[in-house]
């Protein structure tokens, strides 16, 4: 068996029992405690609380299509298809997954600048400024007003991140501020949705003191297609920097020039990295996450959601190292899907960087590919945060100088999520001094994590007992459905710690040492806490009392704007009986009929509204169509005859119905605009707006038709017209009218039920008509024919057979296993996508004949194609380009193998120029 450190490194700590590369002694306190006596607030103001908009539930397009259309006619290819059409259905990025505030040290001073977004939008750069004096901490925000400071420019964009690099040469920071003149500290970069801004922060000092601080703005990069999804500072060249897109573009962007320059305000436009991610990576699965400078300043690591890049772009073409694989780190579990999801940095070398996943925490060298040096289980919720400091950072000014080698030598991971204030410390460093594999470890620059995972409370209040802990949960699940327990909660937005230099300012030596927070909470204010080095958890009563008062009486916080100001505008309220849509989708129309029907028949003074020129005009409509009094329902080769386009057997058995509708029904489908009734809206009386009825020869429902020429306003000037229009009634509601109309039972009556039944017929008809010219498979063997009980006989019988079927490939063998009811059959679904069509005649009949007009163009299309203009000039000219581009259409035609399978198969003849 293998026992290096390569193996070793494979086995996540806090997962198995006694893992490898774990030490637990000779460390010192590694868990930190809140001190709850120095819990300070600093500053409070609204500008600090972000205001968010209120959160909604996240319901995807095609989960939103699935639960909303469930009982309708809405097939699940076509919701599926149509969610498809909006790509990848991505939340939109919350500001709450990053850290809000940045700390900026003024060197030469004993003052930080905390730069923060603010404003109504959370659109501005706001700054306040600490400074150490008596070891107190002085807050200076903007005058005797008490608001913070704010940058000159505003954004109009939501800032989601923001960072700051600090310029490297403090010495020459510190000997230059003591003229009387702005010095550049370092420099600011602000990222919104679609957006990178840049800013320059200089301050000015007088004597010990800090004076000013001047914000400057330098530019901006606006990109247009693909959404910001990271930005980092280069740790080498402060006025550089590498914007990566979700796309997976990567930009450089270099200040130095823009610094020089004063007075202009450039649009940024940046350095592409020219990388075929396509050839590493499937980009249609998984997203981007990070990216970050490792030790060369062209050197960069990119994360995905499956897998960590190395780009080093110094040549020409970037060259591309895959560091680390999803699928590698899942082989102790391979039926637990896991994704990769926050990137940091880790060490100043540069080497060495850490990734977390869904469930693992992974430390990595780029001179080690695909071989983690640790890995943890972190426990956590969807940890998108992650930062990496030096243990001496953390266990600053100790008292004991007993565990200095480990605070020099060690590095703390701090990962969590400010959406769940969830944190944890992964403390790790080299192995225990004094020890033989200390040594070893020594020599090949490994690592070996020191203690488990220790839980990190950043809000400094919470107490870490078992009863306090679920006290809390089921608080949070106590609260309704539209009450985010955020709302309810006070919590961290932000945080970052004081230096060295600082904290000595700031308290006496601990034990162990420790550190300075500052932070941000959602209610606006800004404290600050200290966090002492210890060996276990503090066991603190006061806090463990204050929790249980918060957990049964919860406050409002102001993380989610609710209204500045009272609505002063009169509040009006719109109702709408939708007892006929319910009626409908629950396929019980006809009992709401029937009421509605028994409540107007007892209203006194009713009139009959049928007239007999309306009648005259309807049947005059129905007569172009071959359709006379005396048949109860059209036969359907008499609608088929006027099929020109593909027409779906559903839409052609709609047709049939409307033409079979007795006069007295039509009376309720139709009407004309002077006689529409008006509908009190807003104090107004209105009248609904309906189509025209079209003067040429059209099926009801008029699928082709114009807009009515009619106003939305009518003045005594324009009077309404007495144009038909129509259908005003939906078909499913004639149905059960004309069902109630022949026969006074009511039980059993379905619109859907009729339509079914009338869909079937027409899908009989359609494989008659269509398998005896093509032979066509789509005729159905076991189809009864009509002509044994029904009059469709002498149509079915004659010689001229021009329909044909088709079911377009998209539709082809997959809806009958997408629908999720069991108990639907195969024909609600042919009935939607088998389409018949008329073959041209003369395209038939006279493919020979020399043609001139407008027929040409029937000439290579399977339907009929009708002009409403049949006067255009169609010319010599005209006819040399016709023939010039149906010459391309033909190559086109013999190159495409389907169109000439199809062809064949549909039995179309061969065309000649």
């Amino acid at each position: 068996m293998d026992f290096s450190e390569e193996w070793k490194s494979l086995w996540p700590i806090s997962s198995v029992f006694s893992p490898p590369l774990l030490s637990t002694t000779e460390t010192g306190p590694l868990i930190f405690n809140p001190s709850p006596t120095t819990l300070t607030q600093l500053f409070s103001s609204p500008s600090l609380s972000p205001l968010l908009p209120p959160p909604f539930p996240n319901l995807s397009l095609t989960r939103f299509l699935q639960t909303s259309t469930a009982d309708s006619f809405l097939l699940p290819s076509t919701r599926t298809s149509i969610a498809t059409q909006f790509g990848l259905q991505v939340p939109d990025p919350s500001p709450l997954l990053c850290n809000r505030i940045q700390l900026l040290r003024c060197p030469g001073t004993a003052s930080v600048v905390v730069f923060f977004p603010t404003g109504d939008n959370s659109d501005q750069v706001g700054f306040v400024i600490l400074s150490v004096k008596d070891t107190q901490l002085d807050v200076r925000a903007l005058g005797d007003s008490g608001d913070v400071f704010v940058a000159e420019t505003k954004l109009n964009q939501r800032i989601l991140r923001l960072l700051v690099n600090p310029v490297a040469d403090f010495d020459f920071l510190c000997s230059s501020l003591g003229k009387s003149c702005f010095i550049t500290i370092g420099y600011l970069l602000a990222c919104t949705m679609y957006s990178v801004f840049w800013f320059r922060v200089r301050i000015k000092k007088t004597d010990s003191d800090l004076e000013r601080v001047v914000v400057d703005f330098l530019g901006s990069k606006l990109f247009k297609t693909c959404a910001v999804v990271h930005a980092c500072w280069s740790p080498h060249l402060p006025e550089e920097c590498v914007v990566l897109l979700e796309s997976g573009e990567l930009f450089l962007f270099d200040l130095d020039s823009c610094c020089k320059t004063r007075g202009l305000i450039k649009r940024f436009l940046g350095k592409k990295l020219r990388i075929l991610w396509s050839d590493f990576i499937d980009l249609e699965k998984g997203q981007w996450l990070s990216c970050e400078f490792s030790w060369h300043p062209r050197i960069v690591i990119v994360a995905h959601s499956s897998n960590v890049f190395l780009v080093d772009s110094r040549s020409e073409g970037c060259s591309v190292t895959c560091l680390l694989k999803i699928d590698r780190l899942v082989m102790g579990n391979p039926m637990r899907s896991d994704q990769f999801i926050a990137l940091a940095r880790a060490g100043s070398d540069g080497f060495y960087f850490t990734v977390a996943s869904n469930y693992l925490l992974i430390l990595c060298d780029v001179r080690k590919p695909l071989m983690p040096v640790l890995q943890w289980a972190h426990g956590l919720d969807n940890p998108t945060f992650i930062t990496v400091f030096r243990l001496s950072d953390l266990r600053s000014h100790p008292k004991d100088d007993r565990y200095k080698w480990a605070s020099d030598s060690g590095n703390c991971i701090i990962l969590g999520s400010f959406l769940n204030c969830e944190f944890s410390a992964f403390c790790y460093g080299p192995g225990n001094k004094g020890c033989v594999a200390f040594e070893i470890l020594k020599f090949s620059k490994s690592f070996c994590a020191w203690g488990l995972p220790s839980e990190l409370s950043l809000s400094g209040r919470g107490c870490n007992c078992g009863s306090c802990l679920v006290s809390e949960e089921f608080s949070k699940d106590a609260l309704p459905e539209w009450i985010d327990w955020r709302q309810k909660k006070e919590i961290v937005l932000g945080f970052g710690i004081f230096d060295k230099g600082l904290s000595v300012q700031l308290y006496e030596p601990d034990s162990f040492g420790g550190f300075s927070v500052i932070r941000m909470m959602s209610s606006g204010k800004l404290e600050m806490q200290t966090y002492s080095a210890a060996w276990e958890f503090w066991n603190n009563s006061e806090a463990h009392k204050g929790l249980r008062k918060s957990i049964n009486h919860f406050e409002d916080s102001l993380l989610y704007a609710i209204g500045n100001e009272e609505y002063n505008f009169p509040k009006k309220f719109q109702y709408l009986k939708l007892d006929y849509l319910e009626g409908s989708l629950k396929d019980n129309l006809a009992k709401v009929l029937v009421k509605k029907i028994r409540k107007l028949s007892e209203r006194p003074g009713r009139k009959d509204s049928s007239e007999s020129d309306f009648h005259q005009h309807i049947c005059q409509k129905l007569k172009a169509y071959g359709f006379t009094k005396s048949r109860s329902s059209p036969a359907i080769y008499d609608v088929l005859k006027y099929i020109s386009s593909p027409t779906s057997i559903h839409d052609i058995a709609l047709k049939s119905i409307w033409g079979g509708l007795p006069m007295s029904i039509l009376c309720l489908a139709f009407s004309t605009c002077s006689d529409l009734l008006e509908v009190l809206m807003n104090h107004k009386k209105v009248s609904p707006e309906f189509l025209d009825i079209p003067d040429q020869g059209q099926m009801p429902p008029f699928p082709l038709r114009k807009p009515s020429c009619r106003s939305s306003k009518w003045s005594h000037k324009t009077q309404p017209s007495d144009a038909l229009v129509g259908p005003i009634v939906p078909i499913r509601v004639l149905i059960i009218l004309r069902k109630l109309y022949e026969a006074e039972e009511t039980d059993g009556l379905s619109a859907n039920t009729e339509l079914e039944l009338h869909c079937n017929k027409v899908m009989q008809v359609a494989n008659e008509v269509a398998a005896s010219t093509s032979g066509s498979g789509l005729y159905n063997e076991h189809a009864v024919s009509l002509a044994d009980d029904t009059e469709e006989t002498c149509y079915v019988s004659q010689n001229e057979k021009l329909y044909s079927l088709h079911e377009p490939v998209a539709f082809s063998g997959k809806l009958s296993t997408v629908d999720p009811n069991p108990g639907s059959s195969g024909c609600e679904s042919e009935r939607f996508t088998t389409l018949i069509f008329k073959k041209h005649q003369e395209l038939v009949s006279n493919s020979k004949m020399k043609m001139g007009g407008l027929e040409l163009f029937d000439k290579w299309c399977p339907s009929e194609l009708k002009f409403n203009d049949r006067a255009m000039n169609f010319g010599p000219k005209e006819l040399k380009t016709y023939k010039l581009l149906m010459r391309q259409d033909r190559k086109f035609q013999e190159g495409f193998e389907l169109y000439q399978k199809y062809s064949s198969r549909s039995n179309f003849p061969k065309q000649e120029l």
